[in-house]
């Protein structure tokens, strides 16, 4: 059963997320909801700044009584991944979130949720309204464009922090507590090709896979989803004997969102129209014998179309481009000897493939715990796109937030969760880009702890909260806030 009606308890927690869901909020456009929060900061009288970078802390007095307790830094980020279904009409830039609650979920209609960290921001927010949560000093730290490169974190100016313990509520597994996260590293490869005239017997077809369920590239890249830039070349590679030629090929929308969708404007024969469509049909079947069933939904569309370029690569520059693309490397590459095998040490995401007017740009990006494991991968990457004459930037850089089983922080935490849940802490890993790595070498004395609510498909439109951990993760968070207090 479908509803937009939200839960009633929290209430102040899920008063702030209905509110923060109305304001967009992509990366890089985070005024509107940073200013929402200084009216919130104003309104109680509390001291605030903003950095160079965006940022924006607050400060919040101790509750009564608790004054003489360390400050206590809770970390969240204001931006959301801006992805949406084709059939959905939707504007990230200015239309509000359309919030649905559909069993036990929290979803938005055919759109990113926002939860991830749009949930975190309304338990910090909770807590600054929220009269009877007891609490310590806090610095409520909100940074900017995290979902694009952890950007804000980056440039934060770490000297208006004086928390030596920080809570980022940023990670997805209610009952999981979180000790450590991946680093990160990213390129931006670009050539040009030179385009030659359209054979006029050849007509411009679309020919577009969709229908993956794409995802989050850190926490889900070992359940081996499809990347709709690999399937797309493959299936393109296939079928080199047909008669076409390439003028755009574009897929993928970030470097920390596996491809869900991918499109070619091809000229073909027309005669070879019916191949073409039995070939799909037969790359459907194929592939279906192995990807999960998340991506159960893959489909073609296939149209000829009427504003197409005039212009298209050689043979063999089309040849070179799908062979780029075949060969660089994407998914799971290593994974961790402490934990189960749902760790990955190191992966790689093949995010972004972009062909028009004869220039080629290609977005992919590492993650990792050990930096020294790199290497390897690094040199393989660097060297295939020089192999293939591109020009290469390095767009993503940021250190990992290496596991700290023993921090004082995370055992009071993992009592507290016990309490809650009845069940013993699960303490683990990240494979993903927190910020705490970052504010972790800009402050080398913060002991930090990640927990949350559940949230799946994150980074995707079919992203969603489990409403029932919200509460139990608040409990937490008051609970963890009160004991910090008088310690």
């Amino acid at each position: 059963m479908k509803s937009s009606a939200l839960p009633d308890t929290p209430a102040h927690l899920w008063q702030h997320f209905s509110e923060i869901a109305k304001i967009p909020r992509p990366s890089g456009k985070e005024q509107a909801v940073r200013e929402y929060i200084v009216e919130l900061a104003k309104s109680r009288n509390l001291d605030y700044v903003i950095d160079a970078a965006g940022n924006l802390i607050v400060y919040v007095p101790a509750s009564p009584g608790y004054e003489n307790a360390q400050t206590v830094a809770i970390q969240n980020h204001l931006d959301m991944v801006a992805v949406k279904t084709e059939d959905k009409e939707h504007n990230f830039d200015t239309d509000p979130i359309e919030l649905q609650v559909i069993g036990r979920w929290l979803t938005a209609d055919r759109t990113t949720l926002g939860a991830d960290n749009g949930i975190g921001v309304a338990a910090a927010l909770a807590v600054l309204t929220d009269t009877t949560t007891v609490h310590p000093r806090l610095e409520l730290v909100f940074t900017v464009e995290e979902e694009t490169g952890l950007y804000g974190a980056q440039g934060l100016d770490a000297s208006k922090l004086s928390a030596t313990r920080m809570i980022n509520l940023d990670t997805e597994d209610w009952g999981e507590i979180f000790v450590g996260c991946a680093g990160g590293y990213g390129y931006e490869a670009v050539r040009d090709f030179r385009s030659e005239p359209v054979d006029p017997t050849l007509k411009p077809y679309l020919i577009k896979l969709k229908g993956l369920a794409g995802g989050h590239s850190g926490v889900q890249i070992h359940e081996q989803l499809g990347n709709a830039n690999k399937l797309l070349a493959e299936f393109l590679t296939e079928n080199s004997d047909l008669i076409w030629a390439l003028a755009e090929f574009k897929g993928g929308v970030a470097h920390n969102v596996i491809a869900r969708v991918a499109s070619v404007v091809v000229y073909i024969d027309p005669a070879q129209e019916g191949k073409w469509r039995f070939r799909m049909e037969q790359a459907t079947q194929r592939w279906r014998t192995f990807l999960p069933d998340a991506d159960n939904q893959l489909a073609w569309q296939f149209k000829s179309v009427d504003d197409a370029s005039s212009s298209v690569l050689s043979a063999s520059d089309r040849d070179l481009l799908l062979s780029l693309v075949s060969v660089l490397p994407h998914g799971a590459q290593t994974y961790s000897f402490a934990q189960p095998a749902d760790l990955v040490n190191l992966s790689c995401n093949l995010a972004v493939v972009n062909l028009q007017a004869g220039e080629l740009k290609v977005q992919t990006s590492l993650r990792f715990f050990n930096e020294h494991e790199t290497i390897g991968l690094k040199n393989k990457i660097e060297s295939v796109f020089k192999l293939f004459g591109m020009d290469v930037d390095i767009v993503l850089d940021y250190p990992s937030w290496n596991p700290d089983f023993n921090s004082p922080l995370v055992g009071r935490t993992a009592i507290i969760s016990q309490k809650i849940t009845g069940k013993p802490a699960k303490l683990r890993a990240i494979h993903a880009g927190l910020e705490c790595g970052i504010l972790t070498s800009k402050k080398p004395d913060m002991d930090v702890v990640s927990f949350g609510p559940t949230i799946l498909g994150a980074h995707s439109p079919t992203e969603r909260l489990e409403i029932a951990t919200v509460e139990p993760f608040w409990k937490m968070l008051q609970a963890l806030l009160a004991e910090l207090a008088v310690v």
